[in-house]
């Protein structure tokens, strides 16, 4: 069944043009419950976005793709020309950028970093230490940086994270919507190949749907609010993308006891004397702010302590 994409100013981006040296044979073309690769992946993300390209070298072998394929004008750039040949390629302004070997696609983390560039030019996971940025979101803002890094012949992603507005998702973060980061794992060797269909298979077999995870955010309260509230937090399940008005209004209706002190009955906002911050970077007045899941809401009243 074909999903609502999680927003139509974005397109996805996967990058297929890898040596594929470790494999010893072409990645795109590996079969993944029972279909390519390549196929097994554009065909998720196009229940998430309206627009998937593919980028892949000048004379790849590609199965039938219904999506738009891009040709590396120059092969071999390393995953800075597929990013930058990508986001040429897209019409939209922001695009998620993906390898053609990540099978196990999370639409709440991706979700969460589309959000994350309205402040942004780049949105990219830390896992483990690590730089993902192969799974992150990029603003066609950064097209002059990256040719610029072409032509340097600097082919690594992280130089770019220096050079313009970079809005990291700590491992914190990220385990709220993929506790065990299945999001970042690729496939470079046979072991690794092997390892993820046991994996894929596991999932399936007990029932889970692959990628489709619980979509909840957590709502924090503080000082007076969590007097009345008798409670420290509260997870609120909400669709893929929300408004903090209709969490304010899930909430006042999950505790009752706060409509009406905290919560005011009408447009879903806070009472005054309450304030807002979300997921502990910026205070927040504006109740139409989008929320997506994974997110804390943190609600202070003016007597909480710091």
């Amino acid at each position: 069944m074909q999903s609502d994409p999680i927003t139509p100013d974005a397109s996805a981006v996967v990058l297929a043009g890898g040596k594929s040296s470790r494999m010893g044979r072409p990645k795109a073309l590996l079969l993944f419950d029972g279909e390519p690769l390549i196929v097994h992946i554009t065909r998720a993300l196009r229940q998430f976005f309206a627009e998937v390209i593919v980028v892949a070298a000048p004379r790849q072998e590609l199965p039938p793709l219904a999506t738009a394929i891009v040709r590396d004008e120059v092969p071999f750039q390393g995953p800075v020309g597929g990013i930058y040949y990508g986001l040429t390629a897209a019409s939209r302004e922001i695009s998620f950028v993906t390898s053609c070997d990540v099978p196990f696609l999370n639409r709440a983390l991706i979700s969460r970093l589309v959000a994350e560039t309205s402040r942004c030019d780049v949105a990219v996971p830390v896992w483990e230490g690590r730089f993902q940025p192969l799974h992150a979101v990029y603003r066609k803002t950064v097209l002059r940086f990256l040719k610029a890094q072409l032509d340097r012949g600097e082919l690594r992603p992280v130089f770019l994270y220096e050079k313009v507005r970079t809005r990291k998702l700590e491992e914190e973060e990220i385990r709220r919507l993929d506790p065990r980061g299945l999001s970042f794992l690729n496939m470079n060797t046979p072991d690794d190949y092997a390892g993820a269909l046991k994996q894929w298979q596991e999932l399936k077999a007990s029932g889970q749907e692959p990628g489709n995870h619980d979509s909840r955010c957590t709502v924090e309260l503080f000082g007076s609010a969590r007097l009345l509230a008798k409670t420290r937090a509260i997870t609120l399940p909400i669709p893929q993308r929300t408004t903090l008005s209709e969490v304010f209004a899930a909430l006042a209706e999950k505790l009752p006891v706060l409509a009406g002190r905290v919560i005011g009955s009408e447009e879903g906002t806070l009472l005054r004397g309450f304030a807002c911050n979300l997921n502990g970077l910026e205070f927040v007045r504006n109740p139409q702010v989008t929320v997506v899941p994974g997110d804390r809401i943190l609600i202070f009243s003016a007597d909480a302590g710091g």
